[in-house]
């Protein structure tokens, strides 16, 4: 019931609900990347140039350091998201012949990408199974009771989810509770009044609103 009224509000497939712009699926893990402890409105800002300076992973494996920390810097963190964003393009380059590879077991592999970032880019640029776990999926997960209370590692929030859906529906499941995360069930204090889950969900009274 949670993925269907969930899908009512924010309709779409995982790359129609992904607020990252992108053409290529290596320019979504290179944004995705960008994306940590950062806004994908900030990101979003800053790839264009990117892209144009770095268009694909040869590029980029070729870029000088500075360049790209100056063209990123305002994602925060930005030296070391230059070290992840040249080695992620070197590994494409080098070990998957430029070809940004499908598998999680493969994606993770690379400098900057963990099983969120491998999973955004399976469901999202790839059409492919994969539930992205981040703060917003934690938290409304267990307040929505989908997931025990006490249970915090995303690696195992994520096989949790897994199990209540159909894989297709992952990717924009994760996404859908993100968007719903970010506008209304917000951590500090969540909009319980104006949830459309307030009637279903264990922790409504709780927060009030």
């Amino acid at each position: 019931m949670v993925s269907t009224r969930l899908a009512e509000v924010y309709p779409g497939t995982a790359a129609e609900l992904c607020a990252l712009d992108f053409d290529t699926p290596f320019q979504l893990l290179a944004a995705t990347i960008l994306s940590a402890q950062s806004t994908d409105t900030r990101v979003n800002l800053v790839t264009p140039a990117l892209f144009a300076a770095y268009p694909d992973a040869a590029a980029l494996a070729r870029a000088d350091p500075e360049h790209v920390e100056e063209l990123i810097r305002t994602t925060g963190f930005f030296r070391a998201k230059t070290r992840s964003l040249i080695g992620m393009a070197r590994a494409v380059e080098v070990r998957f012949g430029g070809v940004v590879p499908t598998e999680l077991t493969d994606l993770v592999t690379m400098p900057g990408v963990g099983r969120k970032t491998g999973n955004v880019l399976r469901s999202v640029a790839f059409g492919l199974p994969g539930l992205p776990v981040d703060t917003h999926v934690l938290r409304l997960s267990r307040r929505l009771g989908l997931t025990p209370t006490e249970l915090k590692d995303p690696v195992k929030v994520e096989h949790e989810l897994d199990a209540l859906l159909p894989p297709a529906e992952w990717g924009s499941f994760s996404l859908r509770l993100i968007l719903h995360g970010r506008s209304i069930c917000q951590a500090r204090k969540p909009a319980c009044g104006r949830c459309l889950l307030a009637d279903i969900c264990p922790s409504a009274g709780t927060f009030g609103g």
